[in-house]
């Protein structure tokens, strides 16, 4: 009786210093961080012909590892790629056009958001579309993983036609070709493809549904996503997120709202 006593204090023991017990390892326990950034999306996240990654979104996750005091490498993801590096332990962070929805956040613990933008629509220069209204009966561009074309049908009610793309330069082809007549997401995407494209696609100008873009982490890392929003709330504080927005979209996007720290989910 003794002896059994013994094992089961020892067992209390390990488990009251963690010793012995699976844990979940935070952010915060790690020296270097890997971030998830897009590679498609000009302005925003981008790979270069160089390899060399460039965007307000990158610029963002670059000031978050600095102001973790974590070193940091960067990892490509498409819009489908974004949960996976997550699960799968490829990357801790995730700061690539992420927005925030209940359905994500069954899987994903998002920081943030870090930015609040809406969702617009680019068509070509001779299109009539001017709202979301004027999608009915069109074909809109949806990239696998992004939800922007489905909110226009589920939450707008509009009746358009969603055709699938893996990519956004697929997208930007298909509009041009006339394969699809509108391509909707984050306007913040839209303004950077159309400036890289120089075609002359157009943005309506249009803002519906707001997008709160987030940071992922992996479920359950509470102290890190507690961390990543004293980050980004020190990130507006110092005016860093204003002159990150200037430097990507120009002064005349600050003229669309008030730059200011944006209300949290809160990390549960």
């Amino acid at each position: 009786m003794k002896r059994v006593l013994a094992v089961v204090l020892v067992l209390a023991a390990m488990a009251a210093a963690g010793c012995g017990v699976s844990a979940q390892e935070s952010i915060l326990d790690k020296e270097k961080l890997v971030i998830g950034v897009r590679t498609d999306l000009p302005s925003v996240g981008f790979r270069r012909s160089d390899g060399r990654f460039e965007g307000f979104d990158v610029d963002v996750a670059r000031s978050l590892a600095d102001r973790l005091g974590k070193e940091h490498t960067l990892l490509g993801v498409l819009a489908a790629d974004r949960e996976k590096v997550l699960r799968d332990g490829r990357a801790d962070l995730v700061v690539a056009t992420f927005t925030i929805d209940q359905e994500r956040k069954r899987r994903v613990l998002f920081a943030g958001p870090y930015h609040i933008s809406y969702q617009d629509i680019l068509t070509r220069p001779d299109d009539t579309i001017t709202n979301v209204r004027d999608l009915a009966g069109r074909r809109i561009c949806e990239v696998q993983g992004a939800n922007a074309a489905k909110r226009v049908v589920e939450e707008r009610g509009v009746a358009a036609r969603v055709v699938p793309f893996p990519d956004y330069k697929r997208c930007l082809a298909a509009l041009k070709s006339r394969q699809v007549d509108a391509v909707t997401t984050n306007d913040v995407i839209l303004a950077g493809l159309a400036g890289q494209d120089g075609s002359g696609l157009r943005l309506a100008g249009v803002q519906f549904n707001e997008q709160r873009t987030g940071v992922g982490l992996a479920k359950g890392d509470v102290p890190g996503c507690e961390a990543v929003n004293r980050a980004i709330t020190s990130m507006y504080q110092d005016e860093t997120m204003e002159k990150l927005l200037r430097k990507w979209f120009g002064a005349e996007w600050l003229n669309r709202g008030v730059v200011a720290v944006p209300q949290f989910e809160g990390c549960s």
